[in-house]
């Protein structure tokens, strides 16, 4: 079976818009949430989110072609010339039918969606842009890259949520492994600070309200949690076939080397309480990579601050490495600093694995104060730890039911 290695990542995250300047805030536990600033939130119940701060389109896309883009679209491609960039692949010297791209999104272009509904009902139809259909949907990041890097090969998007990024990753796993691809880019990106995201998502109830404390409002497995905090931005994976990142010299993250998907086949929205389907994907991502519980150094998990996810997680990890092992693994979210980025934080959380198997470190649960004895593994609070991280799991779980882990490890 071919092997599938990281080569390459790009992000843009409400903590930082380069790798470098995202894994030192990742590892200090530094929170991206903030007061909302990109619309007027007096009428809201929920007033604050992890907004990306510092990113600068210009360097990523000319001006022309940023007008045409919704935000998740531009975080998307910005990522993925990062990610390019880092993998240092130069495809002008590749064979471009074997590189592909997939990279989905939770909702889309949600930004584009509310404005171009305000324009209709307040100046006509025919004062919508003709952009408008191509800015919205959830498959023209993809495109977009692909036509960036004449990238000829597979190419599509997946949308299962929360799940979506780390979907896209483990379908590049797959079309690496049976031969279909050489190079794949794969990850999500998401945009949804906005009036009718915001909205949308607080009338579920499911974000947090501690408007008054921002900075301490995503506090996954802490007792005092009350819902998420909607995050946005992006993260790209250039993942590549074993042999062919050596023939070229490639630095190397880690191996990308197991993928579970399952269905709790239970709820629109509540995962199914027993943490079955949660716990029977990391048990296929294990069994496929050929890695044992006892191996598992780390888990980065779902962790949305959420009372029920949290619940749920926590048992799902019980199931799949059993009791003794579950007590020993470190697990975080990093969703304690960014927020929940949606369909992004799969590829974001993917991020994090490579960079605690590169160098050592096992990023905190920011946050963590008050104990939950539903909760009751090693979160890593609030102080990242050094641990020689040999293998990893990354926990997806998106609405719909949809169950995804990945599992890296540290090249042998």
């Amino acid at each position: 079976m071919r092997k599938a290695v990281v080569t390459g990542m790009g992000v843009i995250t409400p903590i930082g818009s380069t790798l470098d300047s995202f894994w030192a805030s990742a590892k200090a536990g530094k929170s991206g949430v903030c007061q909302i600033t990109r619309f007027d939130v007096s009428a809201y119940d929920v007033k604050i989110a992890a907004e990306v701060k510092d990113f600068n389109p210009d360097a990523f896309i000319a001006k022309k072609e940023q007008r045409r883009m919704d935000m998740y679209c531009q975080y998307a491609v910005a990522a993925a010339k990062m990610a390019m960039q880092d993998s240092g692949l130069d495809m002008a010297a590749e064979n471009p039918d074997r590189a592909g791209v997939i990279a989905g999104s939770g909702i889309g272009g949600l930004q584009t969606l509310e404005i171009q509904h305000t324009i209709l009902r307040e100046k006509g139809p025919g004062r919508c842009s003709p952009f408008m259909i191509p800015q919205m949907i959830s498959n023209i990041a993809a495109g977009m890259i692909a036509i960036d890097f004449n990238m000829k090969g597979p190419n599509y998007s997946v949308i299962s949520a929360c799940a979506t990024a780390a979907h896209c990753a483990g379908d590049a796993l797959r079309l690496i492994q049976r031969g279909d691809a050489d190079i794949m880019i794969a990850g999500g990106a998401e945009a949804t600070i906005c009036g009718l995201g915001i909205a949308g998502f607080a009338s579920m109830k499911a974000l947090s309200t501690r408007n008054d404390d921002p900075a301490h409002a995503s506090r996954p497995f802490d007792r005092e949690r009350d819902g998420f905090v909607m995050g946005e931005g992006a993260a790209m994976l250039v993942i590549e076939e074993l042999e062919h990142a050596k023939k070229r010299n490639a630095r190397i993250y880690c191996e990308l080397a197991g993928f579970g998907m399952t269905c709790d086949a239970n709820h629109i929205t509540a995962p199914i309480e027993d943490g079955s389907g949660a716990g029977r994907a990391m048990s296929l991502a294990m069994s496929e990579a050929g890695v044992t519980p006892d191996q598992v150094t780390y888990i980065n998990a779902h962790g949305t601050s959420t009372p029920l996810n949290d619940k749920v997680e926590t048992l799902a990890i019980k199931r799949a490495l059993g009791d003794e092992n579950a007590r020993r693994v470190m697990v975080s979210s990093t969703k304690s600093m960014t927020g929940h980025m949606l369909g992004a934080a799969g590829g974001i959380e993917s991020v994090v694995c490579a960079m605690a198997i590169r160098d050592g470190i096992v990023p905190p649960t920011a946050n963590y104060e008050f104990p939950d004895p539903d909760c009751d593994l090693d979160y890593v609070p609030n102080t990242a730890r050094q641990a020689d991280v040999k293998v990893c799991l990354n926990n997806s779980l998106g609405f719909g039911g949809h169950n995804a882990c990945l599992l890296f490890r540290k090249l042998a």
